[in-house]
């Protein structure tokens, strides 16, 4: 009895042992990818939320912080993207510990932008939803980057 006790005790610390390195390859793999930029996506929709929209005669010219510790923080937009995270060369930089280092990047297209989660582990939200693939973001609409909640303005 006692070796059978024995092998079901070795055979369960060897599964937590597997466990534990794959979710450690897990994160590296999604630190690495969001580090270069690489994006694993899945296909477009044909929805069009991921196509130019043609309503072309509003822009956002400012990037607001609405909410968290940088509340009142405006960043005037041009045609760079904007990426936010803890990191020190982000656009947008959060002392927030929900956000992650990179944790999502706004670019525009034409005279929209669109934001993406670069692999971030509390994930990005415009308005309630949370972002899976690069999605518009209209004007005056929350986007939360952990405690941080910012707004595309004209």
């Amino acid at each position: 009895m006692q070796g059978l006790i024995l092998q079901l005790t070795r055979a369960g610390f060897l599964l937590l042992l597997w466990l534990f390195v794959w979710a450690v390859l897990r994160t590296l793999r999604s630190d690495v990818y969001a580090a270069s930029g690489i994006r694993i996506q899945p296909r477009a929709s044909r929805s069009g939320n991921v196509l130019p929209s043609f309503n072309r005669h509003k822009g956002a010219k400012h990037l607001v912080v609405t909410q968290g510790s940088l509340a009142g923080t405006r960043i005037s937009l041009g045609t760079q993207p904007v990426l936010i995270g803890r990191a020190d060369d982000s656009t947008l930089v959060l002392t927030d510990d929900y956000a992650s280092t990179r944790h999502a990047r706004l670019s525009p297209r034409g005279s929209d932008w669109y934001v993406e989660d670069l692999g971030s582990t509390n994930g990005t939200y415009l308005d309630r939803a949370k972002v899976t693939t690069a999605i518009r973001v209209p004007l005056g609409t929350p986007v939360r980057v952990g405690k941080t909640v910012i707004e595309l303005r004209s």
